[in-house]
């Protein structure tokens, strides 16, 4: 009999799944060996070149401000006066992929992140993505080839809407696959071990 799948449904750039970090890792450590564990990408934001409008720039970083006050996450926010910033996460989410066909998802995302949120770079930009490939060992000239690649494009879009269909409401979302049911698990962004007793009982 096959194993269970747990579906980790998340966007690199989802300010919520940097702070869910540190407690995923821990849930997803001692699941293991009872499910497999997809991630899967749920695209939070189209391509733009647009600046962000600045309520919007200022609706983020409170957001920002609450995951950390809640959670103790760490936020670098002079991204906000270094980085244009652009509400465009499809560029990341397309690295994303790019990096699961070489076995290095779970990688890029942490390079992502830290980029994102420690470092004040602008993920949303080609050569910010393409450098952060180069750090994990990705091939430089492969992923500028196939980052803006139509292929790619329509496989994250396919991936986007199988999402849509998952019984979630954002970002990061938890659903676990069983007997032919797909069921939406509560998260706790603080206790593992919640999630971990509300998936055992459910399995």
């Amino acid at each position: 009999m096959s194993k269970p799948i747990l579906y980790y449904v998340y966007d690199p750039m989802c300010s919520w799944c940097w702070g869910y970090r540190d407690t995923w890792l821990k849930l997803s450590e001692v699941l293991s060996d009872k499910v497999s564990i997809h991630y899967q990408l749920g695209g939070l934001a189209p391509d733009s070149d647009v600046e962000m409008p600045l309520d919007l720039q200022q609706s983020l970083q409170s957001i920002w401000h609450n995951i950390h006050v809640q959670l103790g996450t760490q936020f670098n926010f002079d991204f906000w006066s270094k980085c244009t910033p652009q509400r465009s996460t499809y560029p990341a989410c397309r690295l994303c992929l790019i990096a699961r066909k070489n076995n290095k998802e779970k990688e890029i995302l942490f390079a992502i992140q830290q980029a994102y949120y420690l470092q004040a770079k602008n993920p949303s930009i080609t050569n910010v993505l393409i450098n952060l490939a180069e750090e994990v060992g990705l091939n430089r000239k492969d992923v500028e080839q196939q980052l803006h690649d139509e292929k790619l494009n329509t496989e994250l879009m396919q991936e986007i809407s199988n999402s849509r269909q998952f019984p979630i409401q954002g970002f990061p979302s938890l659903v676990l696959a069983i007997n032919g049911q797909n069921i939406p698990v509560d998260i706790d962004y603080r206790d593992w071990k919640k999630t971990y007793s509300q998936i055992m009982n459910l399995m």
